[in-house]
């Protein structure tokens, strides 16, 4: 099997992405986990630009690496300077990395607008930055930077940059369409003239400012390219770069092009996720592969098949790549999506009235305006509830909420709940950062002592949709709420034309989920 090299820069050139920011802690604990995947060169970042990156630097060559070389990235020497003497060219050297990756112009509208230099002198910048990191023993990675609009405008001299490149010793010459505005089949084109004239490994680095930066990847690799940049979940400035999550399974798995070892795949979808979370943005549902939503199925006539063959409607087994398998629940759903859904929670299936007793149901609520699509807890609560297996395990005398701002103090909100557990009366009182917050703190107030279990509930997720705007005020509103134990997560939905009842529907079902689950 052909083996491809990843370069994975994420930490550089995925932080230039708007809104993405990771401290030095978040860039370690990323690098950890690229190179237990099994990514050949992680790209930390631009010493001398900024303190963070030199930090990583130093922290990074006190920790062990199974799999991946760091490498720094930086710029040729500065026009009409000696290389020992740019301050750049030292930050690298100083960064101490095995790998460095320089990047250099190579087309002539950078060379003479942004650098304003001559092409002569910007060849000689290239040739003199390599020379002095191969004389070091370094391996050296060259990033032609806008090589493909280069190309379009002088190709003769965007090669020279290439052979000049290649002459002063770099390792891999580095293919960049760093506007992201080159069309795949030029990319095709262009790549076949460079393999004409240039003996050297190539690379490719990839944007996505036309949408086809995984595409362009995808092309180079089988053209033979053998080096491929790109970054976790298509972080980077714009429009982002080639999407590694999305990249590395096409070659894996479609192409037969090696990238990984083939166990470690199963953890593309975690490190997806972990970067997600470092970066403090919400996951895309719909990304390919380790999306959540990449192999749900809703409609029934989809369902029914997958319930026969997978093959059906999934181009491949979501467990390769560490995703799961979900069947949705909504007024689209069929019989099927009920069936698949009982049997995935181990009810027996003899009685066929009962999965048209729960998609009447279902359909029912659907149009009143609930959602189960992302709330399995009260989809589990339905079916006990029509199964006839459905325990009550205390009853709501009732429940108050006020907010109350005083003099010179936050806004304070404390909520009065009052329960029966068998011929107990729970009467508790709590406070919260918010309403919603304080009803959760009495309600567990109150069953903690009776449920302990309880105790290791928190609340992850909080979303209200209003489901009609135009009723101003008065329109219904539907809370999602996402509950965890530490081992599962589950969803619940409450609706109502007040915020705090829809609220306290979702957190009684929560809390009901786990009880029933548990007892």
């Amino acid at each position: 099997m052909r083996r491809v090299k990843i370069y994975d820069t994420t930490l550089r050139d995925g932080t230039q992405a708007e809104g993405v920011s990771f401290s030095v802690l978040d860039k370690i604990e990323i690098a950890k986990e690229l190179d237990k995947l099994g990514i050949e060169y992680i790209e930390g970042g631009w010493p001398g630009s900024n303190p963070k990156d030199m930090e990583f630097f130093k922290k990074i060559k006190n920790i062990h690496l199974k799999e991946a070389k760091i490498a720094a990235f930086g710029s040729t020497r500065r026009k009409d300077k000696k290389v020992e003497d740019d301050p750049s060219i030292f930050a690298l050297l100083k960064a101490e990395t095995p790998v460095v990756t320089i990047f250099g112009k190579s087309w002539v509208l950078h060379v003479e607008r942004a650098l304003r230099t001559n092409k002569d002198e910007n060849l000689r910048m290239i040739k003199d930055s390599i020379s002095f990191f191969k004389k070091r023993g370094r391996e050296v990675i060259f990033d032609a930077e806008h090589f493909f609009d280069g190309y379009k405008d002088d190709p003769q001299y965007a090669l020279k940059t290439l052979k000049v490149a290649y002459e002063a010793g770099a390792d891999c010459l580095v293919l960049c369409d760093t506007n992201g505005g080159t069309m795949p089949y030029e990319i095709e084109e262009i790549i076949q003239k460079v393999q004409q004239n240039i003996s050297s490994p190539l690379g490719i680095h990839s944007h996505n400012d036309s949408g086809v930066a995984i595409a362009n990847s995808i092309i180079a690799a089988k053209m033979g390219v053998e080096h491929i940049q790109g970054t976790i979940n298509g972080y980077g400035e714009r429009c982002g770069n080639a999407d590694l999550c999305v990249v590395i399974p096409n070659l894996q798995l479609k192409l037969g092009i090696n990238c990984l070892p083939e166990e470690r795949l199963t953890s593309l979808t975690h490190l997806s996720h972990l970067v997600n979370e470092l970066a403090n943005i919400s996951p895309d549902i719909h990304q390919p592969y380790v999306g959540k939503s990449a192999f749900a199925h809703k409609g029934g006539i989809h369902v029914s098949a997958i319930s026969r063959d997978e093959r059906t409607y999934e181009h491949i087994n979501p467990s390769l790549i560490g995703n799961k398998r979900r069947v949705l629940i909504s007024e689209l759903s069929g019989k099927s999506n009920i069936l698949y859904k009982l049997k995935r929670r181990g009810e027996k299936l003899e009685d066929i009235s009962l999965s048209k007793e729960v998609l009447s149901r279902v359909k029912k609520l659907e149009s009143e305006g609930y959602e189960f699509e992302g709330a399995e807890g009260s989809f589990d609560i339905l079916v006990k509830k029509a199964s006839g297996k459905y325990k009550k395990f205390f009853k709501v005398e009732s429940f108050r909420v006020s907010v109350e701002r005083r003099e010179n103090e936050r806004v304070i909100s404390e909520a009065t709940v009052k329960l029966k557990i068998g011929k107990r009366i729970m009467h508790t009182v709590a406070e919260g950062n918010g309403p919603v917050n304080a009803l959760d703190n009495a309600l567990r107030k109150a069953l903690e002592e009776v449920y302990p279990e309880l105790s290791q509930i928190h609340l992850t997720d909080y979303k209200v949709r209003i489901l009609d705007s135009k009723a101003a005020t008065r329109a219904k509103t539907r809370v999602l709420i996402e509950s965890s134990d530490g081992k599962e997560r589950w969803g619940t939905v409450g609706l109502s034309t007040n915020i705090i009842e829809a609220s306290w529907e979702a957190l009684l079902d929560s809390i009901e989920y786990k009880l029933l689950k548990e007892r």
